[in-house]
């Protein structure tokens, strides 16, 4: 038999290609390691929950016989001012998270409809907010001048902005139709510049560097560059930021909705939930709780995630 190596081998080898079962890549390593932390496989499973309640939501209240706008006036004792029949809120084989208190209607298939409703304007927004973000950040910090002026001067602008109070103004202001659309455009008006700054600091330390000095030399266009050059390196920091922002958005639309310019009645919402079970938490402490709980689950799922995520890439980086 011949001890010659193949010239596929030699090819291989000359490219420094790995055999199957090599060094894993640096996705992989991330991967690892947060798989190793208790902590972001818990905030993982509740993660996929909730969005696997969210898009099940039609099928469950076709399950449970409810829909999100079903009243069950058989479900609250009306001679007592409409409090719920039953344990823990009428928790029962019918209402499996029992009804809200004065209409009867089921708290688990309101929930699930109110996620659904808060990840589609979340990850909406976070959309959004990354797209403009990410390329006026890097037309800024690439190419510098009056570019960098203009968009610099508009963030510093919107940035200088006490953010809720005018979010609370401008909704108050606008007509209630197709509120979930209003916030998306809402949030992201005043979320876009804090992704901007980050991805234009992070490109300018980039334009530099020597790759894009090869680029530039081999006579590639400013604009390739920046898209096909310095964007790829910057992944790492659009998913770190891509990932605290979903928490926030959910986080930001429960207060607003909660304040009574978000998601209007009767489209369920987790913050509006909350914000009906405050005349009733002395009563009914179930209808407060249940929504309050998967608000609170979702956005520390996610913000457990984005932290560990950050500190997998800055390690994978190091290494």
């Amino acid at each position: 038999m011949s001890t010659v190596p193949s010239e596929l081998a030699v090819e291989s080898e000359a490219k420094g290609a790995l055999p199957t079962g090599g060094a894993p890549t640096p996705a992989r390593r991330v991967i690892a390691t947060l798989m190793k932390s208790p902590a972001v496989v818990v905030s993982v499973c509740i993660i996929v929950f909730i969005a696997l309640l969210a898009v099940c939501a039609p099928l469950l209240a076709v399950i449970t016989g409810w829909g999100p706008y079903d009243f069950d006036k058989s479900a609250i004792d009306s001679d007592l001012g409409g409090i719920p029949i039953g344990p823990l809120g009428g928790i029962s084989a019918e209402h499996w998270l029992g009804v809200e208190p004065g209409n009867g209607r089921d708290i688990l298939v309101r929930v699930a409809y109110g996620a659904q409703v808060s990840l589609t304007i979340a990850l909406s927004a976070t959309l959004v907010t990354m797209t403009l973000g990410v390329v006026l950040g890097m037309v800024a910090g690439f190419f510098g001048g009056l570019a960098d002026q203009i968009i610099s001067r508009v963030m510093d602008f919107l940035m200088a902005f006490p953010t809720l109070i005018f979010m609370i103004a401008l909704l108050s202001a606008l007509p209630a139709g197709n509120r979930p659309v209003l916030l998306v455009i809402v949030l992201s008006i005043f979320g876009w510049p804090y992704t901007a700054r980050v991805i234009r600091g992070q490109t300018m330390t980039l334009r530099n560097s020597e790759f894009v000095e090869a680029a530039r030399a081999s006579g590639a266009r400013p604009m390739r560059i920046a898209f096909r050059e310095v964007l790829p390196n910057l992944r790492g920091t659009i998913i770190v930021l891509a990932t605290l922002a979903v928490p926030g958005y959910i986080g930001t639309e429960a207060g607003l909705s909660f304040l009574g310019v978000g998601v209007m009645p009767p489209t369920p919402s987790w913050g509006q939930m909350i914000s009906t079970a405050v005349g009733w938490y002395a009563v009914d402490p179930m209808f407060f709780l249940i929504p309050g709980t998967f608000l609170f689950l979702t956005v520390f799922s996610f913000t457990v995630l984005g932290d560990h995520l950050r500190t997998a890439l800055d390690a994978g980086d190091a290494a």
